[in-house]
């Protein structure tokens, strides 16, 4: 094991060992997170889930509308969705964003290999994470404005504010500086940047960025729907603006990923600032973990169906595509 190993997985220990530390100390008083799990209304739930793949399915075929300008193959659709599908499976079961260099591996074997592709489809993917980074923002801009925030939570927000903003518009600038002849006069280097460039095609091209920011974007609100939905299934009755909090504090509780899912962790972030909205801590932390289940429902399923298609196991992920 390298010594770059050794440091992340101190550092995923000492993490976790924190987190565990604060659930033991100072966690919720898990007799009445059980009674809420038990009492969960699964018609709510359910509904919950089947707009979660509603919107996974959006975030699907903003990917699909990237690649057509990405690559001049044009993948199929059940391709493109098998890829997607693992890449979500991926970045559940394992730690990192193993997902992302998965989904680019699994699409790539579907296409006729050449030279440039991955750094291509990598690209795409680049692509495709910036244009949900605006829909993002406003999400965090309106809970900032119209939602009851802790000040930790507002300090985290606004600090993915200004990143995602930096991150966007570096992205748009790397990408309108793609230059063709750099591929016949510059070294492998640079020769690797511009067809990591040609992935970005879509931020140089009004309509189909337009179409795939449309897609990006129903995909959040979708999601946003089945974070309110979830709420009805533990009886909590809150805003839309309570659930966008939710969402929000979630996603930046997701941002780095320690261990897989972040378990714990995540279901603190939901439960905490819920209790400035009168819901019990403890309700608030069955809520995070049935969230989570129903959030992950959909990938996981959906991920193993594709797994079976592409003849892939967890471990051949964690092999071709892990650190």
């Amino acid at each position: 094991m390298t010594r770059a190993s050794l440091l992340r997985a101190g550092l995923v220990v000492a993490a976790a060992a924190g987190v565990a530390a604060l659930l033991v100390l100072h966690g919720p008083n898990w007799g009445q997170v059980w009674r809420s799990l038990q009492e969960m209304s699964w018609p709510w739930a359910l509904g919950a889930v089947g707009i979660n793949l509603l919107s996974a399915i959006a975030r699907g075929f903003a990917w699909k509308t990237v690649l057509g300008q990405a690559v001049p193959e044009r993948p199929r659709t059940l391709d493109v969705f098998s890829a997607f599908f693992v890449g979500i499976f991926a970045n559940g079961v394992l730690p990192g964003r193993v997902g992302e260099v998965a989904r680019v591996g699994v699409l790539a074997r579907r296409l006729p290999p050449r030279e440039g592709l991955w750094p291509a489809l990598l690209g795409s993917v680049l692509a495709h994470r910036l244009l949900e980074i605006f829909p993002s923002l406003s999400l965090i801009v309106w809970v900032l404005l119209a939602g009851r925030v802790p000040a930790w939570g507002r300090g985290a927000l606004l600090a993915v504010l200004v990143g995602g903003t930096v991150l966007f518009v570096l992205g748009v600038i790397v990408a309108r500086r793609h230059d063709a002849r750099t591929l016949e006069r510059d070294g492998r280097l640079r020769a690797l940047v511009a067809r990591v460039r040609e992935g970005l095609g879509v931020l140089r091209r009004p309509g189909p960025a337009a179409s795939a920011f449309v897609l990006q974007t129903a995909a959040w609100a979708l999601q946003l729907g089945a974070v309110w939905t979830a709420m009805r299934a533990f009886d909590i009755h809150l805003s839309v603006v309570a659930a966008a909090v939710v969402l929000a504090l979630m996603n930046v509780a997701l941002l780095v990923p320690l261990w897989p899912g972040n378990v714990g962790l995540q279901q603190a972030a939901i439960a905490l600032p819920l209790v400035g909205y009168g819901v019990a801590y403890a309700r608030g932390f069955a809520y995070g973990i049935g969230l989570q289940a129903i959030e992950s429902s959909v990938g996981y399923a959906g991920g193993l169906i594709f797994l079976v298609r592409e003849g892939l196991t967890v471990g051949t992920l964690k092999e071709r595509y892990g650190t």
